[in-house]
């Protein structure tokens, strides 16, 4: 039995050690706000936080985050979390939406620490996350915006 918290509430999980973390929220759990994109790390489609830090979950195994933290799209929530969902929505970034979720992971893992970053800062921050839509720009002024939400 592998014992961590999830979005905030205990969650014990009976499964293989080595099975993806990803999989075991969307198939085991049924939190289906996290997507597969790629399976290698590379696109963050299925970033979430553990311990606060974004995280790509195709590749993190399920025995390694016992007893962590893990929050999905589904769990978050705070002034960061709000910031960037609002300017998410008043800047109409989605396009197909299928990268989002991902995208504001990583949005809020970056305003988390940093509340007013520079372009190039966004840029670096956001750059494991692909969206085949191509709606950088509106990213970029989103994580703006929240900034400014945020009063930085």
């Amino acid at each position: 039995m592998i014992v961590f918290t999830l979005n905030g509430k205990p969650q014990e999980i009976d499964a293989d050690p080595q099975k993806p973390l990803l999989w075991v929220l969307r198939d085991d759990i049924g939190l289906v706000g996290t997507k597969f994109g790629c399976g290698e790390a590379l696109c963050g489609a299925c970033t979430v936080h553990v311990d606060g830090e974004p995280t790509r979950s195709c590749q993190t195994r399920i025995g390694d985050i016992a007893g962590k933290n893990v929050v999905t799209i589904e769990g978050v929530k705070g002034d960061v979390a709000q910031a960037v969902q609002k300017s998410w929505i008043k800047l109409d970034v989605p396009q197909c939406g299928y990268c989002q979720s991902g995208q504001v992971m990583a949005a809020i893992g970056l305003l988390s620490t940093n509340k007013k970053p520079s372009d190039s800062e966004i840029d670096d921050a956001m750059s494991g996350n692909l969206c085949r839509c191509c709606t950088y720009a509106r990213i970029r002024a989103a994580v703006h915006e929240a900034s400014r939400l945020l009063g930085a």
